[in-house]
């Protein structure tokens, strides 16, 4: 990826995306992912730290915001190998004739791409523009997209409407993603998917979130769910200390690798 020297708006905008994805990032990484020079770099860091948005540090930056996250469209650029490794694991707890629920967000949207040719005969209710037009195209799968308040910053739909609507339905399994994953539990920056993400997970027999391991131990505005109420985590890496001491107590199924599953009891 390059971008002009002029381009100050977008560099920052995708500074903004790593360290929503990652606690820090160091200056030589990210200017070699703008294709600019390392000096460059570090002016938009030290405008975005005067104006509050990020921390500096030795060598990078730190994220200071509990509240905000990049759009959609942004995050769905990034993190591709971990996506579609998550994907690509979460595919193995489908089968024939389910019924899905599918929340909205970068992760799922990706598990959605895989999900399309994979697995024939399923009912998907979703509330990400994405996830409806990944699996559109294939005919055998049934798609139900919520009706609610579009927001074009998340890619789906929120409000009281879409929770109403996915509280007619039953579910065999509801994949949700999260902003981070800590010992409380999945959080997120937007409230209104909170707000949706619980209804599918109250609504399905089984609860999975899809998180990258990038997400593990971080903190945002708003608690989704206890960790104990997830029936699964998946994951394209093993959590470690007091994250993993946490998802065995409280009985979570982790899927890592394709062809192993460790079973926390």
């Amino acid at each position: 990826m390059s971008f002009s020297e002029g381009k100050k708006a977008t560099r920052q905008r995708v500074i903004m995306t790593e360290l929503a994805l990652s606690p820090s990032v160091r200056t030589s990484e990210l200017a070699t992912r703008l294709g600019v020079s390392a000096e460059t770099v570090r002016r938009d860091i030290e405008e975005m730290t005067r104006r509050g948005l990020v921390s500096r540090t030795y060598g990078g930056a730190t994220g200071l915001q509990l509240g905000l996250q990049p759009g959609f469209q942004d995050r769905d650029a990034t993190a591709i190998q971990e996506r579609d490794a998550i994907a690509r694991i979460a595919i193995r707890m489908v089968k024939p004739g389910d019924v899905l629920m599918i929340d909205s967000g970068s992760t799922t949207a990706h598990f959605a791409r895989a999900l399309a040719y994979s697995v024939d005969g399923l009912t998907v209710i979703t509330n990400c523009l994405a996830v409806a037009q990944a699996l559109a195209p294939q005919k055998k799968t049934r798609v139900v997209l919520c009706p609610g308040e579009f927001s074009a910053h998340e890619g789906g739909v929120y409000g009281p409407e879409t929770c109403a609507f996915l509280n007619r339905f039953n579910a065999d399994i509801a994949f949700i993603g999260a902003s981070g994953l800590t010992l409380d539990g999945p959080n997120d920056v937007e409230s209104d998917a909170c707000w949706v993400k619980r209804k599918m997970l109250e609504r399905a027999e089984r609860r999975s979130l899809l998180v990258a391991s990038s997400k593990f131990n971080r903190r945002h505005l708003e608690l989704v769910c206890p960790l104990a109420h997830l029936s699964d985590v998946v994951t394209e890496a093993l959590p470690t200390g007091s994250l993993a001491d946490a998802l065995q107590a409280s009985g979570v199924s982790l899927h890592v690798k394709i062809d192993t599953l460790s079973e926390a009891s």
